[in-house]
């Protein structure tokens, strides 16, 4: 077996804005194992807010490549390799070969991952298209230019529902809104009831992650559902949004890679929770490996792909 590292920089079609943050490319580490005529690969994408960067990234897999290229699946399913390298590496890392080695594994097996997990293929969700913050124009413009029937729009700012009420007399189609923490209780409150008269499915994230307090009072008045994002990234934060939140909204890189939003999901069903499983601005190598997961999820978003305007990818 053998690894190697491939870091890209990959250019967004549009300028990507959220409450926080402002990106015109998105760095990404694809990762690829080979065994013979196959070759796996798996992503994880650089992110400021988290920590991680593709340099750090490829530092860390370094450590254990040597171990991993040694031992291959000779005594370890990707499951096993993931227990071994949990622990060592960040979750952005461990995402990348988690990814890498689910995909050469299936290869090798001559089956889908669908297909190993014994999942029903035909099952599919649509995935939403996210339209990110800017001035109500340019965001109008950017839906005109995607059609598609389900949007995750960014919200965060004193335009808030007249964004939305413009971009509602455009399309009928579903609405979700992500908020990114940018919000505080009265006014998340406030916000669902005109969001709900437009039409929106769901809130996700309103709050900060420390506001715990806040959120309790949310999930008792809000008039929409609640989805975690910042608040739910690992295993151990799912039970913790009983009573918080309505759903989460897994992240692979944050959690780690498929075998943890398995473990997440399976968490999650047993605790009434809905799930669904988002994406980083990434290329289709990350996308592709969520599109497996889409039998078992509620909602998705999976549209990383298409923000960018080169993809290195296909799949």
């Amino acid at each position: 077996m053998q690894i190697a590292f491939h870091p890209y920089e990959l250019p967004l079609r549009h300028v990507f804005r959220t409450s926080r943050e402002v990106r015109h490319t998105q760095k990404t580490l694809i990762v690829s194992v080979q065994e013979g005529i196959h070759i796996g690969y798996g992503e994880a994408t650089e992110n400021q807010f988290f920590g991680a960067s593709v340099e750090a990234m490829q530092s860390e897999l370094a450590t254990v490549q040597n171990e991993i290229e040694r031992n291959g699946f000779i005594e370890r399913k990707p499951e096993d390799w993931h227990a071994a390298l949990k622990g060592r590496l960040s979750s952005f890392a461990l995402c990348a070969i988690d990814e890498a080695l689910h995909d050469l594994y299936g290869k090798l097996m001559q089956k889908p991952l669908v297909a190993l997990w014994g999942l029903d293929a035909t099952k599919q969700v649509v995935s939403s298209f996210t339209i990110g913050l800017d001035t109500p124009a340019v965001m109008q413009e950017k839906m005109d230019m995607h059609r598609w029937p389900v949007y995750k729009i960014k919200l965060g700012s004193a335009q808030d529902i007249d964004i939305i009420r413009l971009l509602r007399a455009h399309t009928h189609a579903t609405f979700r809104i992500d908020a990114n923490c940018a919000w505080d209780a009265d006014e998340t409150i406030a916000k669902s009831e005109a969001l709900k008269a437009l039409g929106v499915e769901f809130i996700e994230q309103p709050l900060r992650v420390d506001d715990q307090e806040g959120m309790k009072a949310v999930y008792q008045k809000s008039a929409l559902p609640l989805i975690a994002d910042e608040s739910c990234q690992t295993e151990e934060d799912v039970t913790r949004c009983v009573g918080l939140f309505h759903g989460i909204n897994i992240k692979l890189t944050k959690c780690g890679g498929l075998t943890a939003a398995r473990q997440m999901i399976q968490i999650a069903k047993a605790n009434d929770l809905k799930v669904m499983v988002g994406c980083m601005v990434e290329s289709s190598v990350g996308i592709s490996a969520i599109a497996h997961l889409m039998p078992l999820l509620d909602y998705v978003d999976m549209d990383g792909a298409l923000l960018i305007s080169e993809d290195p990818a296909d799949g």
